[in-house]
């Protein structure tokens, strides 16, 4: 992994990924999983996770590339978090790569990154706050919690 960056959750757990979308500073929120197996235009646009990091337990996400009419509204999230990342979208509706959306809107997001790992502690531990930063080191925890 040439380009590194880290989600830290509050319990100090930390993950390397790989970043995407818009990379111009840290960000701390709420993360939260979603199980949704298609959708991830909805997820991201959907208003009740305004405020939060979205983490798709669906391996692969953007395939299908931006299809504003799929979208639920704007796109308030503080975060994005996926296992596998598809920057070559192949879709007859396809209007552009999530990755450049992702920018646009100014949200943080990370691939590579342990799902699976994640959405266990989170489903045993119940949500928690995390920040997406450089490095580990770098991470305020206070700001986290």
């Amino acid at each position: 992994m040439e380009n590194k960056a880290w989600l830290v959750l509050e319990n100090g757990s930390a993950f390397a990924g790989q970043p995407i979308g818009h990379w111009e500073g840290d960000t701390v929120g709420e993360l939260v999983f979603t199980t949704g197996m298609t959708g991830y235009l909805e997820t991201l646009t959907d208003p009740s996770y305004a405020g939060q990091m979205i983490l798709q337990t669906f391996p692969m996400i953007g395939n299908y590339g931006v299809i504003p009419e799929d979208f639920e509204g704007d796109c308030f999230a503080r975060g994005y978090v996926v296992r596998e990342w598809c920057d070559g979208p192949s879709n007859f509706r396809c209007e552009g790569k999530p990755s450049e959306y992702l920018a646009a809107q100014q949200i943080p997001a990370l691939c590579g990154v342990d799902t699976r790992t994640l959405t266990r502690i989170l489903r045993d531990h119940g949500t928690m706050n995390g920040m997406i930063c450089n490095t580990p080191e770098e991470a305020d925890m206070d700001a986290i919690r």
